[in-house]
């Protein structure tokens, strides 16, 4: 009853694969990803739809509505609750997603980071990101020149830690403890050539517009959509805001999401490669998820290929 691990950039196939797998070993899926926990957040996320929930559980989707927040330690209790009632049932947790936060937070502890300081915080949502960028760049260049430059938030994040601890962010994170062994031969990542990938993240993009994406932004801005910094961070959705709100025509709106998903992509690639002990199933081609979940799983029982 061990959990395995399915982890991967986005568009990779890791969705399906956890899918197939599950259907074959007995499991139920825990989704590890920051944004399909939102409620209403469902054609921009991939979120699973509801054939495929009938299909097989799955857990910590739709979590939080739109005005709350969520954060990697509300999923670890999350993730910890949900994967001891998956066991209790005699199935089989299978973490799948791309959020290597969420992860390494379940995997090796939330670390030693300080918890947020609200006077600070505003102190520092009220500069520009320029200052942000320029502070972060002089004391902690490593994080620097591996975070997401349009990620306000976590720019802040860091400039936050580093101001109440004195220490550069990167090396609190590096202080973390070593991965557990027991994920040892249950963890892994789905590698595609980069071709194929970015041909499947623009079929994907393609076929959320073509599912309403642009509606369904419509619709959760009036239910509050900009208000929580979180959501808007989810790649498609401020685009399409953008695009409501005058700034770029439809097909250039369309071209800009493919764009932030092909660079979204290649971060996590970079950060999985880097961050966690994953056994890579590398796909040279486009094969079916049915055939890979039945190799995955005689690789679990044990079986030869």
């Amino acid at each position: 009853m061990n959990p395995v691990l399915i982890a991967g950039p986005t568009a990779s196939g890791k969705s399906d694969l956890a899918l197939a797998l599950a259907e074959r070993i007995g499991g139920e899926i825990v989704s590890v990803d920051s944004m399909q926990v939102y409620r209403g957040l469902d054609v921009g996320t991939a979120k699973p739809t509801d054939a495929e929930r009938r299909r097989v559980p799955h857990h910590l989707l739709d979590v939080v509505p739109l005005d709350d927040t969520y954060d990697a330690a509300r999923f670890v209790a999350d993730a910890t609750a949900a994967i001891s009632g998956i066991v209790e049932r005699g199935r089989v947790p299978i973490l799948c997603g791309g959020t290597g936060l969420y992860f390494n937070a379940w995997l090796n502890g939330l670390g030693s980071a300080p918890a947020p300081d609200p006077v600070l915080r505003s102190e520092l949502e009220s500069l520009s990101t320029e200052v942000l960028l320029d502070e972060l760049a002089r004391r902690d260049w490593e994080t620097f020149d591996a975070i997401d430059l349009r990620n306000r938030r976590r720019i802040v994040r860091a400039v936050e830690v580093i101001r109440i601890t004195g220490r550069p962010f990167s090396a609190q994170r590096a202080s973390w403890p070593e991965r557990a062994p027991t994920m040892a031969g249950r963890a892994f990542g789905i590698r595609r050539p980069a071709p194929m990938l970015v041909e499947r993240i623009h079929r994907r993009v393609d076929r959320m517009f073509e599912a309403g994406l642009v509606e369904e932004t419509r619709r959760l801005l009036e239910l509050g959509l900009e208000r929580n910094r979180v959501a808007m961070q989810a790649i498609g959705y401020r685009q399409v805001v953008e695009h409501l709100q005058g700034a770029r025509g439809f097909r250039d709106t369309v071209e800009l999401v493919k764009s932030r998903t092909r660079q979204f992509a290649k971060r996590q690639r970079t950060w999985f490669e880097g961050q966690m002990d994953l056994e890579w199933l590398e796909i040279p081609s486009e094969v079916d998820a049915a055939t890979l979940g039945d190799s995955l799983a005689r690789r679990l029982q044990g079986t030869p290929q």
